[in-house]
């Protein structure tokens, strides 16, 4: 069997942090609190060219390059994308290019359960928030 990447080992703790919650109700309340944790991005961080397009609500990623692979920052002016954000950043951040272009974010979030508690609005906004992470990787 093959090693699991850092992002499946991520994905296994967020996987059992959310089943500790019962219902989509505390779920919800957990991504929104994993929002509030987020660091706040500047007004210049709020640009055009860090905006995702595809979100509902205004969305912004910052990806930066460093030693140990890309990390990314992001921010919301909805507080359950933030916590979406968070989940994302959590993750993706620290992660070489391979591991975040291997990754099948799909199968990986449905997993969580996402899949069935998002409305296909916020769902689309996710896998744009995924396309944008994994096209940054791609050209890094």
């Amino acid at each position: 069997m093959a090693a699991m990447s850092a992002i499946d080992t991520e994905l296994s703790e967020l996987i059992d942090e959310f089943e500790l919650l019962g219902d989509w109700e505390e779920r919800y309340r957990h991504v929104i609190d994993l929002g509030r944790t987020l660091a706040p991005l500047t007004d210049e961080e709020r640009s055009d060219a860090n905006k995702v397009r595809g979100c509902a609500s205004q969305v912004w990623l910052v990806t930066e390059r460093g030693p140990d692979g890309l990390s990314f920052r992001g921010d919301s002016d909805a507080h359950i994308v933030r916590g979406l954000i968070a989940l994302l950043l959590r993750l993706y951040s620290g992660r070489t290019t391979a591991d975040i272009t291997a990754f099948d974010a799909k199968a990986g979030l449905a997993k969580l359960g996402l899949s069935g508690a998002l409305s296909a609005q916020r769902s689309n906004g996710l896998f744009s928030m995924v396309e944008r992470i994994r096209r940054d990787a791609a050209g890094a």
